[in-house]
């Protein structure tokens, strides 16, 4: 990634550093980095409007566009979409500059011109910010719950070994008893259930897996 472009996380992690403003999600050299910038932007009767900003900044960033997703559990998908529409527009103004900064003080000042115009789409649930979400139109990102773990080493080789194949990058993560593994990769490898099931068939329906039968050799 570009120098300018490491100058610009290390400005934004300084910019916000409010309780849950700022994540990385994932770094790799070959796909670039992740994060998401929590905020918020004056709505429609003055109202704060809650956002959750998921940027994808490629390795050749800023000579090329961010992959941008827009969430809010107060707004509709509708807005969301056109939300998101409004920033690559103004991205594109912005082309071989860093721009991340200038694109969230952009929505907290125009957000409310942009929930004036009337929706387009079918898309009026809630666009709540959920155990997935894409950041562009091929790289998705989801974070899964296990509900257990035996045999953790070969349980751990067997999550790497099935990651590598389907081309995932990620990370498993230990909190207490919480066992958690966040995933990024190509979208048809990441598939999202409409109805969110237990854990074991969560992560088999998300990403193809056999994973009862793998549960059941390391058990």
């Amino acid at each position: 990634m570009a120098e300018r472009a490491q100058e610009e996380l290390s400005a934004l992690a300084a910019i916000f550093c409010g309780p849950d403003e700022w994540e990385v999600l994932s770094r790799s050299e070959t796909d670039g980095t992740v994060f998401r910038i929590r905020t918020k932007a004056e709505g429609l009767m003055d109202a704060d409007v809650p956002l959750e900003l998921v940027f994808h900044l490629p390795v050749n960033y800023p000579s090329c566009l961010p992959g941008i997703s827009v969430n809010s559990e107060h707004l509709t998908r509708a807005h969301c979409v056109t939300v998101k529409e409004k920033l690559l527009e103004q991205a594109e103004n912005l082309v071989s500059e860093p721009m991340v900064h200038e694109l969230v003080l952009w929505i907290q000042q125009n957000l409310r011109h942009i929930l004036n115009q009337p929706e387009t789409g079918s898309g009026s649930e809630t666009c709540a910010f959920a155990t997935s979400t894409a950041v562009d139109d091929g790289l998705w990102i989801t974070l899964l719950h296990l509900d257990h773990m035996r045999a953790k080493t070969k349980y751990v080789k067997t999550v790497e070994k099935w990651a590598s194949n389907l081309r995932l990058t990620g990370r498993l993560m230990f909190m207490g008893k919480i066992i958690l593994i966040l995933l990024q990769g190509d979208r048809n490898n990441i598939k999202v259930p409409k109805r969110v099931p237990d854990s074991s068939e969560n992560l088999q329906s998300r990403c193809g897996l056999k994973w009862k039968e793998m549960q059941r050799e390391n058990d």
